[in-house]
């Protein structure tokens, strides 16, 4: 998958390009049906909500074919390849739930912040691409992008131990306001298989989901070899450390899953 010079434009001036059914509803289908595999699973990298519903399930793609094939999928390593010039490894890989009624909020930060912070990632050449497993809409706790708080580079923040099930280092209110006055605030939603790629430095949130539908999007964190992690206080499987570059697969790669069994 090439980005166009438009596109490539687009991401520059916005922070994020969103690609509404880039994957199948067969392809979709397969991972939405490993997403309940890997939820189903009693492991450390399955995280819940305080409810006990799934929340986050880290490095889903170390465990699980059909996310480890999604980890190396062309339509997701080409374009970030493109925008952070050069070869990608996965600093993270997460599978995110917003339960129907239970989902729980995310506040506003950003990526590379904590990365930076925790992880002592140098620079914010990283990217965010997201793939949603389910019809994300207005009711059922979409993702919200400040459209061009990315050039603003890395904003205080305060490190979150309480308000989410994940630490988080958040933007104050104030902070939030005064960068939505300038850019307003978005958020994408599309049929499941929809695709979005995102700047680490993009100020983004999400809020609760109290609709009766639920929502799942896998989040890979790509990041440009050369800038890899230097502190490794988090466990492995939330900041990896496995620095190669990602060789992307043929892209067919998740069609042949369709019609396989479901894993035990």
């Amino acid at each position: 998958m090439t980005l166009t010079s438009a596109e490539l434009d687009t991401f520059h001036r916005d922070g994020f390009l969103f690609f509404p059914g880039r994957f199948t509803p067969r392809e979709a289908a397969v991972l939405r049906r490993e997403a309940d595999v890997v939820y189903g699973l009693e492991r450390p990298e399955v995280w819940r909500e305080s409810s006990g519903v799934a929340r986050t399930a880290f490095a889903a793609h170390t465990y699980n074919e059909g996310f480890r094939r999604l980890g190396a999928h062309p339509r997701l390593i080409e374009p970030v390849m493109r925008l952070v010039d050069g070869p990608v490894y996965m600093h993270q890989f997460k599978v995110n739930a917003k339960a129907a009624f239970d989902g729980d909020v995310w506040q506003w930060h950003q990526d590379f912040g904590t990365w930076h912070r925790d992880d002592g990632m140098p620079e914010p050449r990283a990217m965010n691409i997201a793939v949603f497993l389910d019809e994300v809409t207005a009711a059922n706790g979409p993702l919200l992008l400040i459209p061009g708080s990315h050039k603003h580079g890395v904003l205080d923040a305060g490190h979150d131990l309480e308000t989410t099930s994940y630490p988080l280092w958040t933007l104050d209110r104030e902070t939030v306001t005064r960068l939505a006055e300038r850019g307003g605030c978005v958020a994408p939603t599309g049929p499941a298989g929809s695709m979005l790629v995102f700047s680490s430095l993009i100020v983004h949130a999400s809020p609760p989901n109290i609709s009766p539908f639920g929502r799942t999007i896998v989040y890979l964190s790509l990041c440009h070899v050369d800038n890899h992690i230097r502190l490794f206080k988090r466990p492995e499987w939330v900041a990896h450390r496995d620095f190669s570059a990602i060789q992307p697969l043929d892209d067919d790669c998740l069609d042949s899953l369709a019609d396989a069994p479901v894993a035990a």
